[in-house]
């Protein structure tokens, strides 16, 4: 089962008087890259957060972002007077020695500025107010997995049709091998032909072309291949959650195999076929990167 590691998730809890809203957002990373962004009241339980993030999300890079309204109609908000007026000094001492006029609605430009109004809330967060958090944090995490496992679906469809395509191409190499060993085969011999017989060692010529015969040779490449190619798709059935990184290192073999054949080949109508192995390769290579 593959889980994408792009994800969001959101979820909301209202205690008491107020309205929390925890988001989660997920992108791709190598490790666990959580950043949170959370407001005053609940710093005091960061740790205990972040730790049930990283739990449920393993790695990624993490975007968690809690919200805190009042609901209440009594806000509590008061204007902070000391910071208007010196923000009102400010701007009219500005003014003045830009040569430009006043403002004509002082409240529309002064609440602009930072710390002009504060909102009582409380300091402190109770057991249940902690408890209505966590849950709406597991909601969020819930709605991401969801999401990471309906790009996972994608994404096996994805690679199990890069995996056909090269399968077909490898089918397809060995209707060439029997061009390619004649060809082969007939420029040695014209070469030799070419050669005084005096000058040949028939002993060491023996051995040379049963080196050359060997190197040239592709059939391990090939089995290799493929089981490759079947290994990796039994890791996509596999029900583990986290392949992302067995995935990449299988992709890594199956491009060292390729590559081989591809040196290999001394026929342009098998390098061809490895150049389309490669490409499709290639976009493997790049998606499971996406994958947890």
């Amino acid at each position: 089962m593959l889980l994408s590691m792009t994800g969001f998730g959101k979820a909301i809890a209202t205690p008491g008087n107020k309205k929390i809203t925890v988001e989660v957002k997920s992108l791709n990373s190598k490790q666990l890259d959580l950043a949170a962004r959370i407001p005053a009241i609940y710093r005091e339980k960061e740790l205990e957060l972040r730790n049930i993030v990283a739990e449920r999300l393993g790695r990624g890079k993490i975007d968690l972002t809690v919200m805190v309204e009042n609901t209440s109609a009594a806000t509590g908000a008061v204007l902070n007077v000391p910071a208007l007026q010196q923000y009102k000094q400010q701007v009219t001492d500005a003014a003045h020695a830009l040569d430009i006029p006043l403002p004509a609605d002082w409240y529309s430009v002064l609440l602009r500025f930072p710390d002009t109004l504060h909102t009582e809330v409380a300091d402190t967060i109770d057991d249940d107010e902690f408890s209505a958090l966590t849950q709406a944090l597991t909601q969020a995490l819930d709605a991401l997995t969801s999401h990471r496992r309906a790009e996972g679906i994608k994404l096996e469809s994805f690679f199990s049709s890069r995996i056909d395509t090269i399968a077909a191409l490898l089918a397809e190499i060995p209707r060439h091998e029997s061009d390619r060993i004649e060809k082969i085969r007939q420029r040695i011999t014209d070469n030799l032909n070419a050669i005084s017989q005096a000058d040949l060692d028939q002993g060491r010529l023996e051995q040379e072309m049963i080196f050359y015969i060997e190197k040239l040779d592709i059939n391990e490449e090939k089995q290799r291949l493929a089981q490759h190619l079947a290994y990796f798709m039994e890791t996509l059935a596999d029900p583990a959650a986290s392949q992302g990184k067995k995935l990449g290192f299988i992709a890594q073999e199956m491009g060292r195999e390729i590559n081989t054949l591809g040196s290999k080949s001394n026929n342009a109508e098998m390098q061809k076929l490895v150049v389309r192995m490669k490409d499709a390769l290639e976009q493997i290579k790049e998606q499971v990167l996406n994958v947890l």
